[in-house]
């Protein structure tokens, strides 16, 4: 039976609704009191009554442990109300801990936590340490989650709980991983040293855990890998080409003396490639946790893969859309290129809300550029025709900051501004107005007759911003409409008494300007109007109007200040930064409430600086050592030795500098067919080869199967039944999907030993109703792992490799197939090779370990005069190596 179906919901909470429809048996009797407790034909008890009655049920009806659920759920609802009722049950709860059904155990458990008074702390305390212990993983997940509720009822329990979180971490279940994460965040979030045991198992267990799992253990791994390695963007920033000038001897002696170069942390990139899988979750929320933790850990040369899942996301609702928004939006002010593919993605809907049409808008003023703004112009010249007068007005904006920041549209988008001066929305001209006023001042001198413009439209605009803006205009540009602005001011001084308190300091300001300037003619209309603002109802303006009279006019009164009137008035004002509200954003975690909301919120911890040298990183060996002392101890009662552990480590021979694993070439990806929907019934299935390492086994190679629902029905039980498979090889299956809506899709891990050969695994693809036969064979390349390894070792290594190890033939290669980079691109899409350096024009070098034995597999193309070269494989393996030669001459001659 699934945990739903006994009243579970997907975050694990009980459901009143559900357990009631199965809790109260049809043979019941009515005049029970016990079950008139929930009728509501009877009498209410009081709660004395109501205990007892609980009580009993719980003690009595021991064969319907969906009756003691129920009664669970109505306890954790209302212990905190009715204390005497929750202590008289506290018997019942500890007998229920030692309940063969381990959902009742559960049960009791958190209906025990969720119990809000002090007295029983120390019975919490015991519960939750020895559901800690206990054989079910689902029992220790709810012990996780017991913990973080009794901290917040007595936070001095605290050095008793982290013990019990060191016990849990060390959990190999996946159930378990996410909810002690959970805890530990909650409980003791700097005890970072509790992580370095388990960093490894965590990351390897990662995808295996449920998704809000993933989540909390993807920020506290981002917390965990600033605190942890050094920084990889110092490497993006060095540049590290040689001076013209300099001899090789001066440069190697600068070298010398400077910084060693940047070298990744293998578990570093452990946390970086085990976490790129999830990309590709159905969780927005994974998806988000994902794309945060590669801004802020991952070298800046690889945060382009997170774009296009990102982008994806966009076709969820409108929550989803903004929060993810919010994010592209401060990603895209730093690195403009991650998100320039998809600009079209975020055109505005007319469908959208005001919420995501303005964001959108943001991403796409920060994406502006030279090569895009005439297709982005054009675009917002329609947002301006919007019904949505807030969005049209935020249009307006970014039309100024295009204009601020791309010198070549200043003037074309000066003079769209212009045009919509006459729009006959108010909003839309008020909003123009306030733009255009920015942008004048960058270049005042040139836009004269725009100011003359403004100036006659003050008669038909009456929004308080906007005309307060022509004002300020023509009073700081006096001198240049010296006609103008003294019939502006006659006109003000008309409408004073009735102006918005916003223009009224305006029109102080512009009739203090002109008498500075043009005293001859504006001397008496400037003392009429500063007599209108000694006498005005609000007390700013009486007091700017007192301020302003004392500096202009001098009288014995006067202080010193008013011989400085002009520069006091008349000084160069420096012209505004019309910059995006995310462009401060980004000091707060990407994906986290604060980003959101910019503003730290209660309960946010900061992201730290890279350390400038690494801590030790042999504190996340021990997980190692345990499990060769695990496997020993299995194996021989004798005590373990430490030379023997450290004769044991020593046999691993992925130690070896010259095989480890690197990172594979990109290359697209190709999918195989496993099962055709019609074959399946509905049910279709492929499979690739992501080219990762196994997490289920070293000499595994990783399959993903994708499985999709193509009928209108749902498909149950999905798993893999009877496997015919060689005597040698080795699979390990993934977990059975309990149904699979229609038109769902999912996408599974699987791991095979093939022991390096090419022979097929043969399986049963089953459902409930079903099973169909299908069948997995690896291409020769996707039974390599590509290496590390320097131009003078793969020499070395060659020479050790050679006579019936090495096989070679002459190829014929198409001209467009000469250069270096087509040759790498053909052969690491047959094989997954590493790239070797190499200081030769005409020799490529590539370089891969098999993933079952760990034999080397070296694969030169050396390019002779005309059109041949020569292709040559060495390893030890030498039918992989013929065919791995067979396939790989047809794509160096083919166009």
């Amino acid at each position: 039976m699934s945990s739903n179906s006994l009243g579970y919901s997907e975050q694990g909470g009980e459901t009143v609704s559900e357990l009631g429809q199965e809790a109260v048996p049809t043979t019941a009797p009515s005049a029970s009191p016990a079950f008139g407790l929930f009728s509501s034909d009877t009498k209410r008890q009081s709660s004395s009554d109501d205990s007892f009655y609980l009580t009993s049920m719980a003690t009595t009806f021991s064969v319907l442990p969906e009756i003691k659920k129920l009664v669970y759920v109505y306890l954790m609802r209302y212990a905190e109300e009715q204390q005497d009722l929750a202590l008289l049950s506290i018997s019942t709860f500890q007998r229920a801990l030692k309940d063969p059904n381990q959902l009742i155990r559960a049960s009791a458990l958190r209906v025990l936590s969720s119990i809000r008074v002090p007295i029983i702390v120390p019975i919490m305390m015991l519960s939750i340490k020895e559901a800690a212990a206990d054989l079910s993983p689902y029992v220790r997940k709810n012990a996780a989650h017991a913990i973080q509720k009794l901290y917040s009822l007595d936070p001095e329990q605290k050095e008793m709980l982290i013990e019990v979180i060191e016990k849990l971490l060390k959990d190999k279940s996946t159930l378990v991983a996410g909810s002690v994460v959970m805890s530990f965040e909650e409980v003791c979030p700097d005890r970072i040293d509790l992580i370095h045991k388990n960093y490894r198992k965590l990351c390897n267990l990662l995808v295996d855990v449920e998704e809000w799992g993933q989540v909390v253990i993807i920020h506290m791994m981002t917390r965990y890998a600033r605190t942890q390695f050094v920084s990889p963007w110092k490497e993006d920033e060095e540049y590290n080409e040689k001076n013209f000038y300099e001899s090789d001897e001066e440069q190697k002696e600068k070298n010398l003396k400077g910084k060693k170069p940047y070298a990744m942390d293998p578990d570093h990139r452990l946390l970086i490639r085990n976490t790129k899988p999830l990309l590709q979750s159905r969780n927005a929320a994974v998806v988000m946790a994902v794309a945060q933790l590669y801004w802020h850990v991952a070298p800046k040369s690889e945060i382009g893969i997170v774009s296009k899942s990102l982008v994806r996301l966009l076709r969820s609702n409108r929550e989803v859309q903004y929060i993810v928004l919010q994010n592209i939006a401060t990603m895209s002010i730093q690195r403009k290129g991650l998100f320039e593919p998809y600009l079209k993605s975020f055109y505005v809907r007319s469908t959208d809300p005001t919420m995501i049409k303005t964001l959108k808008l943001e991403i796409l003023t920060n994406l502006a550029n030279e090569a895009n703004i005439s297709t982005l112009l054009r675009e917002f010249q329609t947002y301006v025709k919007s019904q949505d007068k807030q969005f049209a007005a935020a249009t307006i904006q970014a039309i100024g900051r295009c204009a601020t920041n791309i010198s070549e549209v200043t003037d074309t988008c000066l003079n769209g501004l212009v045009c919509l001066l006459s729009n006959r929305d108010e909003i839309v001209v008020a909003e123009s107005v306030v733009v255009i006023k920015k942008l004048l001042q960058t270049q005042p001198a040139h836009h004269g007759e725009i100011i003359k413009h403004m100036a006659k439209l003050l008669d038909n605009i009456t929004v308080p911003v906007a005309r307060a803006s022509i004002l300020w205009l023509i009073g700081e540009y006096c001198e240049r409409v010296p006609k103008i602005a003294p019939d502006v001011l006659r006109k003000m001084a008309k409408s004073f008494t009735s102006e918005d308190d916003l223009v009224k300091l305006q029109i102080l300001n512009l009739g203090a300007k002109l008498y500075l300037t043009n005293s001859k003619q504006t001397k008496f209309l400037t003392q009429y109007i500063l007599n209108l603002g000694k006498y005005d109802q609000s007390y700013d303006i009486r007091d700017r109007t007192r301020f302003i009279r004392q500096l202009i006019v001098p009288n014995e009164k006067s202080g010193a200040l008013s011989k400085y009137a002009k520069k006091i008035f008349l000084a160069q004002k420096p012209a505004p930064l019309l910059e995006s509200p995310f462009k401060d954003r980004d000091h707060f975690q990407l994906g986290t409430l604060s980003h959101t909301l910019n503003t730290r919120a209660t309960g946010y911890l900061e992201l730290s600086n890279w350390p400038e040298v690494a801590p030790d990183p042999s504190v996340r060996n021990v997980d190692a050592i345990e499990l060769v002392s695990a496997s020993i101890a299995v194996t021989t009662p004798a005590i373990l030795s430490p030379s023997l552990v450290a004769d044991l480590e020593g046999l691993n021979l992925s130690s070896s500098s010259v095989i480890d694993v690197s990172i594979p070439v990109f290359v697209p990806m190709k999918t195989h067919e496993l099962l055709h929907r019609m074959s399946g019934k509905g049910l279709a299935a492929h499979y690739h080869f992501p080219r990762q390492p196994c997490i289920y086994g070293d000499q595994m190679v990783s399959v993903q199967v994708t499985l999709t629902n193509t009928t209108d029905e749902k498909i149950e039980n999905i798993h893999i039944g009877e496997r015919k498979l060689p005597s040698d090889m080795r699979m390990h299956e993934f977990s059975p999907i309990e149904s699979l809506e229609p038109e769902g899709s999912i996408t599974v891990s699987m791991g095979i030993d093939f022991c390096d050969s090419t022979q097929t695994a043969s399986l049963k693809l089953c459902t409930k109703d079903n099973h169909f036969s299908v069948n997995i064979q690896p291409p020769v390349g996707e039974l390599l792992l590509p290496v590390i390894m320097s131009e003078r070792d793969f020499k070395k290594e060659k020479g050790k490799l050679t006579g019936m190890n090495e096989t070679s033939a002459s190829v014929t290669v198409a001209p467009q197939n000469s250069t270096r980079l087509v040759i790498v691109q053909k052969v690491v899409n047959v094989a997954n090779l590493g790239v070797v350096p190499s200081g030769e024009d005409n020799i490529h070098r590539f370089a891969a370990k098999t993933v079952h034995s760990g034999s080397l597999m070296l694969v030169t193309v050396e390019l002779k005069e005309g059109s041949t070269a020569r292709l040559i494989i060495n390893t030890e393996k030498t039918v992989i190596g013929s065919i791995l030669l067979r396939e790989l001459k047809p794509v160096l001659s083919q166009g």
